[in-house]
């Protein structure tokens, strides 16, 4: 049954979409970007250099003398993991005498010419520089130096959650229905995150971490997916706009949270127990009729598309559950019964196979580079907190410019500019690594392609993908998506020594993805395809189509144009096999 029909009957963009939208779409984009992003705060490594017991005394007031005394000076920057190997004891007697005029007058940090003495690395543990952070896990847990690959390790573990979360709550949104499962994922998510905030050692933050990170890259899935499914086709662009803007504007929020809370700690709970007031929509966030008519439940789903009628102010028949019920299973057949589909589904069939493939590919690529940019914004230099909002902020203007362009340019040729013009950007940075403005330039550039590309993406994956298996599908691709995330710490950890080439890595992943989305199909003002045969009829479109393909003869046109019609006028809205033949022959 042609759902998009049904749906426009009671409503497909009335005030009852509106509120669900308002009401939980938006709020439900902030746990995402909080819980995915404030690890970098948390975990935020500041300056630090070795610590001297002998001249403990003269740190507070006499820092720099303290430092020119013990630590030696490498490409124009104090050493944070050697200091000299001295005798302090000496060096201390001498200090003993001298007044706080003397010391402040006279250049004594040349006492027993520093520079000529050995170097050794930090035997006594190490001060930090807490102007910006007073306390972060790398501080309490000295995660440092030789221990510095923890906090990447912290990264990778988070990343590693995310794939496997991603894979398992991938079926629970198909078998549970796309409400249970997503306040499953959030309160899973704000118990471990606000648990973390009294770990009392590092491996135990590890784990919760871990724990975070098996919801965070779903939690948004099941609202966005509901919100596209309740709505028709005209304004599915609507959903995605508004609920990347809401994710970009929780990036600058979570800057400003940090910008208020630096303690660790208490960050954590801040940007977790908030959250709590999202379970207040719990009795008002619908499941989706969509999904309720695909696994065999339409007297569900009707009692849904009537309350929704009410709500947006149309008036349906009394008997309106019952005409939906007998139109359902009129147009399945009596020999169709509910089938569960499995992971298998995405590749049992050649076209199948290769939309799931190319899908999962961009899907990588956009996840590696969001995610490796949103990282590397500190590495940019100056103030962290200020890098991290100007990359969210830099967002918001792209969704200007999409939201007329997906609407009348399409997906697939704005997915196409937007990873190109990305990846040319990233690339680029290589011949301006010494300027640092234009390396500013280029990188917002390409943030905001990345940006384009990554609202674009799950908008088109979920009108591709089949409402039998789009929680499936589209948690499949973000599962091995998610292997980005996890590999993209280690190369961003790899360009502490030459700054660019993390930049360089993810340009040639978007310049690559750019090409290969060219031969999705353009899924603009269509249907969501409702079964797997339905997806099946829906061909890739190749190179030589984007650029004008053949023309259908006039005559050949008029009649597959009357075989359609008569084919729609039967009642049944599966695709019949005349429309399929003529799909067919129109392939390249």
């Amino acid at each position: 049954m042609d759902f998009d029909n049904v749906l426009t009957e009671v409503g497909s963009f009335g005030l009852y979409q509106k509120i669900i939208i308002c009401a939980v779409l938006l709020p439900a984009a902030l746990p995402c970007a909080f819980h995915a992003y404030s690890q970098l705060f948390i975990a935020a490594t500041p300056k630090h250099w070795c610590r001297t017991p002998e001249l403990e005394p003269w740190v507070q007031d006499y820092t720099e003398l303290v430092m020119n005394l013990s630590i030696p000076i490498k490409n124009d920057a104090y050493s944070e993991c050697h200091m000299y190997a001295r005798n302090y004891s000496d060096i201390v007697r001498y200090l003993e005498y001298r007044t706080p005029l003397e010391l402040q007058r006279d250049k004594v940090w040349h006492i027993g010419n520093p520079r000529g003495s050995n170097m050794t690395t930090c035997q006594y543990g190490w001060h930090y520089d807490r102007s910006q952070y007073p306390v972060t896990v790398v501080t309490e847990w000295n995660l440092v130096c030789d221990r510095s690959y923890l906090v990447t390790l912290a990264l990778v573990i988070f990343g590693i959650g995310g794939l496997v979360g991603n894979y398992i709550f991938g079926y629970l949104q198909d078998m549970w229905g796309r409400r249970p499962s997503f306040y499953a994922y959030l309160l899973l998510e704000i118990v471990a995150c606000a648990a973390s905030a009294i770990a009392w050692n590092f491996e135990v933050w590890l784990g919760l971490r871990f724990v975070v990170g098996l919801t965070v890259p779903a939690i948004l899935a099941s609202p966005y997916v509901l919100a596209i499914e309740m709505v028709g086709p005209e304004k599915r662009v609507f959903c995605t706009i508004v609920s990347n803007i809401a994710y970009s504007c929780g990036l600058v929020l979570l800057a400003g949270v940090v910008y208020i809370v630096r303690d660790w700690r208490y960050l954590t709970l801040a940007v977790s127990l908030p959250l709590l007031l999202l379970f207040s929509c719990f009795f008002v966030l619908p499941e989706s009729p969509r999904w309720l008519m695909a696994v065999n439940q339409p007297r569900k789903a009707a009692k849904v598309l009537k309350v929704m009628a009410r709500v947006n102010g149309i008036t349906v028949v009394p008997n309106f559950v019952n005409i939906v019920e007998e139109r359902f299973h009129r147009a399945r057949g009596p020999n169709d019964s509910a089938t569960s589909h499995g992971i298998l589904d995405l590749f049992r069939t050649k076209n199948m196979f290769r939309k799931t493939m190319i899908i999962t590919l961009i899907w990588f690529a956009n996840t590696s580079v969001y995610v490796g940019l949103s990282y590397y914004a500190p590495a940019l230099g100056g103030d962290e907190i200020w890098n991290f909002f100007l990359a969210g902020v830099v967002e918001l203007p792209t969704y200007i410019l999409l939201w007329p362009g997906l609407n009348y340019c399409g997906r697939r040729s704005i997915l196409c500019i937007s990873m190109l013009l990305g990846g040319i950007a990233c690339v680029t940075t290589s011949v301006y690594s010494e300027d640092t403005k234009i390396m500013l330039i280029l990188y917002c550039i390409g943030k905001m392609g990345i940006s384009s590309a990554f609202v674009v993406l799950p908008l088109l994956a979920s009108e591709i993908y089949p409402t039998v298996v789009r929680g499936l599908g589209m948690s499949f691709s973000s599962v091995i998506a998610m292997i980005g995330p996890i590999v993209i710490p280690i190369i961003n950890h790899m360009g502490q020594e030459m700054l660019v080439l993390p930049l360089i890595i993810m340009g040639g992943l978007l310049i690559g993805g750019g090409i290969f989305s060219l031969f999705l199909p353009e899924t603009r003002g269509k249907s969501l395809p409702q079964t797997i045969e339905e997806s099946e009829s829906i061909p890739l479109s190749f190179l030589p189509r984007c650029c004008g393909g053949s023309k259908v003869p006039k005559s050949n046109l008029d009649k597959s144009t009357n075989n359609r019609r008569d084919c729609n006028n039967s009642g049944s809205h599966i695709v019949c096999s005349i429309c399929k033949s003529e799909i067919r022959s129109r392939r390249v």
